[in-house]
């Protein structure tokens, strides 16, 4: 079977000395020397009782080290648990509990936190668990020591990606190595992903996106110009001097390209190289698309649709209509099935809201705690998204909600991502977020958590509201209560965290 062993094995052949990725320092990995390491490494793990099955949490930054790594736990047969660098104690501890994690990796040091302090009190209290400091180079051995390669079945799991932290314990969805080679194909057929590229790795390598990532440099030798950390001033020069035809389009960083551009008027066109605009993992609003496209070039923002459980499923195209690009998703990837189940639990014809359901070759085998299974699929198998959605006569996605993100205010629903849409049209507002909080009266109202964008000058929920209705929003729609906030709390992926919001104003 495929894995991501076999993928390095195979491009290091063909193209040994051809680039795998570059960092922010210049540093670089061709395939060769990619192999090299992680064979290496691999040797130094096994001698520590890394092998087969052996379940090894690591919370690392997008280090080349970190890419050795990933390899070389592939070359052993380890099951893979990659941890965002942002997760504290309480989660890392929760996830290697139920994991059941024999090794934590962590950085000795990395964005002034005390990484190693909080891998041993976790370990402290799970014995068991080794805990292994990683000064960039690990652990070293002798390849020719390894143990034969471990021949995979199609069903074994080794990857527990966990999800995002927004609800209150994380979910560990169990892939395979085909699985995320399934995700990687979709992305590269999407994107039309070729060894002329230059992809960049900026979201975390520990999210399911991230080895994506590293599968689709492995399968089409495009290399990757990655950064540890996202820098507004040094990163964005770093993807532009290194000639990143991809570029990461979430709205953090698009708002980081826009500042870059007003400091450096110089430096027109900021990507000269750059082809599209990747987004995936949360919600754009369409006057961003239009605006990014005005101002950086390139296609656009090229978004798609998936989730840890069934990755890289839907996928706009760079050569779309730019309506399609800037209001949908996308249609779905070879091999993805997608269709919205109404309310009554009905398949949804062309134009009707529904529950998302997918499925594909991409699909989890299932979580890590089996008993949240059965809430997760439906009877056809499909996963059932929690997102709301319309699917178009040409079968592209728009999404319009979350079946937990509507506001319900005198028994009339409200969407807050159709607020929030409306609300960044207008010039005043530098990001917002749309809550529903509770209301004697109303059971709820919808708040506005707004971050301005001259925190000097706010806009005011009269203004604001006189905007909404200018666009044509229903009164009954309109925001009843503001709250202005200097940032809206995000995830790795760039999701709001609106539980935060709500715990915080409701």
């Amino acid at each position: 079977m495929p894995s991501l062993w076999s993928l390095l094995e195979h491009r290091a052949a063909a193209d040994p000395d051809g680039l795998c990725i570059v960092d922010e320092h210049g540093h670089e990995l061709t395939f060769a020397t990619a192999r090299a390491g992680a064979l290496r490494m691999a040797a130094g793990l096994a001698a520590r009782g890394v092998g087969d099955g052996t379940v090894v949490s690591w919370e690392l930054p997008n280090w080349l080290e970190t890419i050795q790594l990933t390899l070389a736990l592939s070359r052993l047969g380890a099951v893979q648990n990659p941890l965002v660098p942002i997760l504290r104690a309480r989660e890392v501890g929760f996830i290697c509990r139920q994991a059941r994690s024999e090794f934590l990796v962590v950085p000795d040091s990395y964005a002034s936190f005390d990484y190693v302090g909080m891998a041993n009190g976790i370990a402290a209290a799970h014995p068991g668990l080794c805990v292994l400091v990683a000064p960039r180079d690990l652990v070293d051995g002798d390849p020719d020591a390894l143990p034969p390669l471990v021949d995979d079945g199609p069903l074994m799991a080794r990857w527990l990606f966990y999800t995002s932290g927004t609800t209150a314990d994380p979910k560990g969805a169990r892939h395979t190595d085909e699985s995320v080679i399934a995700a990687t194909r979709g992305f590269i057929e999407a994107l039309s992903i070729t060894d002329a590229d230059r992809v960049s790795l900026i979201l975390p390598i520990t999210h399911v996106g991230g080895v994506v990532h590293l599968m689709a440099s492995l399968l089409t030798g495009a290399p990757l110009v990655s950064a540890a950390a996202f820098d507004p001033e040094s990163t964005v020069l770093h993807l532009r001097e290194q000639g990143a035809t991809t570029l990461p389009g979430g709205m953090p960083f698009i708002h980081a390209y826009f500042a870059f551009q007003d400091r450096h008027p110089e430096l027109d066109p900021l990507f000269p190289a750059g082809r599209l605009m990747a987004h995936g993992g949360a919600p754009k609003p369409p006057s961003l698309f239009y605006e990014a496209k005005r101002r950086l070039g390139t296609a656009g923002i090229v978004s798609g649709y998936g989730m840890t459980e069934c990755p890289m499923a839907i996928w706009n195209r760079p050569g779309d209509a730019d309506a399609d690009l800037a209001t949908t998703e996308g249609r779905p990837v070879s091999g993805v099935e997608l269709r919205c189940v109404t309310a009554d639990g009905g398949v949804g014809g062309a134009g009707e809201e529904g529950e998302v359901r997918v499925r594909g070759p991409q699909m989890m085998l299932g979580y890590v705690d089996a008993s949240l299974d059965s809430g997760a699929f439906d009877s056809d198998g499909f996963f059932r998204s929690g997102d709301l959605g319309i699917i178009d006569g040409n079968g592209r996605l728009t999404i319009t909600g979350r079946l937990k993100d509507i506001i319900i205010r005198n028994m009339e629903n409200i969407s807050a991502q159709e607020l929030e849409n409306l609300l960044h049209t207008h010039g005043a507002v530098a990001d917002v977020a749309v809550i529903g909080v509770p209301n004697e009266r109303t059971g709820e109202i919808a708040c506005a958590v707004v971050v301005p964008a001259d925190a000097a000058n706010p806009p005011s929920l009269d203004e604001l509201c006189r905007h909404l209705v200018d666009r044509g929003l229903s009164n009954r729609k309109l925001p009843e209560r503001l709250e202005l906030v200097d940032a809206l709390p995000r995830n790795a992926m760039q999701k709001i965290l609106k539980n935060e919001l709500r715990s915080r104003f409701g």
